[in-house]
């Protein structure tokens, strides 16, 4: 199983000659709930080894080995049939999610709301099962040949036409779970987590750091927090869990999390941590804003998130977010929250990622604040992240690795003394917050230690813009002085 790419390769292929299947979206949605029944099955193996007395959630008919296991097995209409008539019926409606026991399957349940059957050639469907039976995935080699597996359908994404809406590339989400440092007790939220990129490098950072018992194991599982709204990443998010020995990803949701009014969030519901790339340029639907104080009323996505993040972490709780440059210099509702994070927030670090971290998906520059609660912000350290030396630009290729990160963490210090130990140098400075202030609370503040640089900020440029045109006025009007003369002559 060596060969990732070409083993989703063949199977996409065979999709293709299906023609139920429409477009690369529903390959890869058939594509992950196949992989997810498999995943669960191999799963389910090592629990009724590990566990007395463990009863699947599925009735005995519909688990993978009892009908896709073998490759002999039932093929053309009869599997067709099976699976559009029995399989998913079930799975979306009549399994027991009431009751004691009952977490697995409603985690499956969830899974399935939003899930199809789009082959209409059972043979064809028989051929992409009998592809996916060939990885086992208790064993470590297969598994981590699907992490590999994983990369690849996020990167067939792409050609979808949304996967930037929710992959953020490895080396950014592993950077910042290192610096947020998770302690083990500490309740994490990612409430757009996607995929479940975040989520994983919290379980891997806990499971490295802290995890040495099965009790600490039981904690780690109860801390893990996630909401996403679309169904496919969602899907993908409960798998990558269960993958990580998150065996009943309850606490990963399917909903919007903005849907929920602020009002009705209680200190019980206040977490630790947030680790989120929240999509940004996005719209959400007519009603959302009425969920947020008046001040705070938008549709823009990205901001509505930024207004429930500060609400919902507790005091001292800590969060870091990545956000494109717009909010950093925009204006108005954008300039109301970010006096709310200066002042109810200690705003102590922006990384300034280069151009290129999330192509192919994007080419809009992004930042990852890192801020906590509780206290007002004294002062802003930046740090502007440079490209590897002979690096140009990230591509598929070439993506960004998290050991470019190694300088940002030598310099980074600890928080308990204000950050002493930092010093300003060729990618780091630090600005007090009487001069964001004075800025009206633009963020967007060039490194000064490197020449002249493009500036996108509006205000900028119209100033420019303004500029330049009495320029051009002012020669307009000398040379029509200069023809009038001439010509009254």
């Amino acid at each position: 199983m060596s060969n990732v790419s070409g083993v989703i390769k063949s199977i996409q292929d065979i999709m293709r000659k299906d023609v139920g299947v429409d477009g690369d979206a529903q390959r890869i949605s058939q594509l992950v709930w196949l992989f997810f029944l498999k995943i669960l099955d191999d799963r389910e193996e090592e629990l009724e080894i590990t566990e007395d007395y463990y009863k699947s959630p599925l009735p005995e008919k519909l688990r993978w080995r009892n009908w896709a296991k073998d490759s002999e097995g039932i093929t053309g209409d009869e599997l067709l049939n099976f699976v559009n008539n029995e399989l998913f019926p079930t799975l979306k409606n009549e399994l027991k999610v009431d009751g004691e026991g009952s977490k697995r399957a409603l985690v499956i349940k969830n899974v399935f709301e939003d899930a199809y059957n789009y082959m209409k050639s059972g043979t064809l469907l028989r051929q992409v099962i009998n592809k996916i039976c060939e990885i086992n995935f208790n064993a470590s080699s297969d598994r981590h040949t699907f992490g590999s597996i994983y990369e690849q359908i996020l990167k067939d994404l792409q050609s979808a036409g949304n996967a930037g809406e929710f992959y953020t590339p490895r080396a950014v989400t592993t950077f910042i779970v290192d610096r947020i440092a998770p302690k083990l007790e500490e309740t994490v939220l990612d409430p757009a987590c996607g995929t479940g990129g975040f989520l994983t490098n919290v379980i891997e950072y806990k499971r490295e750091h802290f995890v040495k018992s099965t009790a600490d194991e039981e904690i780690l599982q109860k801390t893990i927090f996630g909401v996403e709204k679309k169904a496919l990443p969602h899907m993908l998010c409960i798998t990558n869990m269960i993958l990580h020995g998150i065996d009943v990803p309850i606490n990963v949701k399917h909903d919007n999390t903005l849907a929920r009014p602020l009002r009705d969030y209680s200190n019980a519901d206040r977490v630790n941590i947030v680790v989120t790339n929240p999509p940004f340029g996005g719209m959400e639907e007519d009603g959302i804003e009425n969920n947020f104080p008046s001040a705070f009323r938008t549709r823009e996505t990205a901001n509505l998130f930024m207004a429930l993040i500060m609400h919902i972490l507790k005091n001292e709780g800590r969060a870091a977010v990545v956000l494109p440059d717009g909010f950093l210099f925009g204006e108005g509702i954008q300039t109301r929250l970010k006096e709310k994070l200066l002042t109810e927030c200690n705003l102590h670090t922006i990384v300034r990622l280069p151009n290129g971290v999330f192509n192919p998906y994007t080419g809009i520059r992004t930042n990852i604040l890192f801020f906590t609660k509780g206290k007002p912000t004294e002062h802003v350290w930046y740090y502007e992240h440079p490209y590897p030396k002979g690096v140009v630009n990230y591509n598929k290729t070439k993506p960004m690795r998290f050991e470019e990160f190694e300088a940002e963490i030598k310099w980074w210090g600890i928080e308990k003394d204000g950050f002493a130990a930092r010093v300003e140098n060729e990618q780091a400075w630090k600005i007090s917050v009487e001069d964001i202030k004075n800025r009206k609370y633009n963020l967007d503040i060039k490194n000064p230690h490197i020449g002249e640089q493009i500036s996108h900020d509006p205000d900028e440029l119209l100033a420019q813009y303004k500029e330049e045109q009495n320029e051009i006025s002012k020669l307009r009007n000398q040379l029509k002085g200069i023809l009038a003369e001439a010509l009254s002559k």
